[in-house]
């Protein structure tokens, strides 16, 4: 199968196509873009600069994927790069920009994500594989998102904050600090509302993980103690559960404070 490129689409000579490629009506593909095989590009779609794009992604109409990212910091000089993986969605009017100098020089996006209408990705981002945003959806500058982490319509993350693996942020929530992995959070500022306990039955984790994440975070977040004592009373009754290990490891790095 050939590549089907629409007559009025725009492709740069710098440009690299992969094959099965499908180009829409006036769509641009500007600069040094690296597009993989098996990717669909609708109409009215922006690929531009160091973007580098994996096997089989789909961009839906007006999707703008690689402009300069939105800082007064950014040179047009600058050397920054977006590299997105395999299998991702984007959705109508979704913007992803990617990195600045300050920052790394990078927003990367794994494998199978789905980008809901009109989200953003914003510069320095990094996220994981299978996490779905939903629609508007934004994501400011240095966020990063692990794997399997679900962000609800109308949400916004602020600057350097983490999502957790496996966890869910519930609709119009005002994220501000770091989101434990497996936990839910929602409302403005967002605050934990408990387990994701619907998204650990979807991941297959057994009973017993799942009451272990249940004690740790009833001692983490409601035992009253100080967040160091909670967390070793968690690493001495629970610490050999790998899942309960992630969740120690993600506090102690937190630099924003939890959730």
């Amino acid at each position: 199968m050939s590549n089907q490129v629409h007559e009025t689409a725009v492709i740069s000579s710098d440009a690299q196509i992969g094959e099965d490629v499908t180009i829409g009506a006036y769509s641009v593909i500007e600069g040094p873009v690296v597009i993989g095989n098996n990717v669909t590009i609708g109409h009215h779609c922006l690929v531009e600069g160091a973007t580098e794009i994996g096997d089989g992604c789909q961009i839906f109409t007006a999707a703008v994927i690689g402009s300069p990212p939105q800082d007064k910091k950014f040179q047009k000089t600058d050397r920054v790069y977006l590299k997105i993986g395999k299998d991702n969605i984007f959705r109508e009017y979704v913007m992803v920009n990617p990195g600045t100098s300050a920052g790394g020089a990078i927003t990367t996006i794994g494998n199978g994500n789905l980008f809901m209408a009109c989200s953003h990705v914003a510069h320095d981002c990094h996220i994981g594989h299978d996490c779905v945003l939903a629609n508007y959806v934004g994501l400011s500058g240095h966020v990063t998102i692990e794997d399997k982490a679900v962000i609800g319509g109308l949400s916004g993350v602020h600057q350097f904050t983490r999502v957790g693996y496996l966890s869910i942020i519930g609709g119009c929530s005002k994220v501000t600090q770091d989101v434990p992995p497996y936990s839910m959070v929602d409302g403005n500022p967002a605050t934990l509302r408990g387990l994701n306990v619907i998204g650990l039955k979807r991941a297959n984790l057994t009973s017993e993980v799942m009451l272990a994440l249940r004690r740790a975070f009833k001692i983490l977040f409601n035992s009253g103690l100080a967040r160091s004592h909670a967390v070793s009373e968690v690493k001495e009754q629970l610490g050999n559960t790998p899942e309960v290990q992630r969740v120690l490891e993600f506090i102690e790095s937190s630099k924003r404070g939890i959730s």
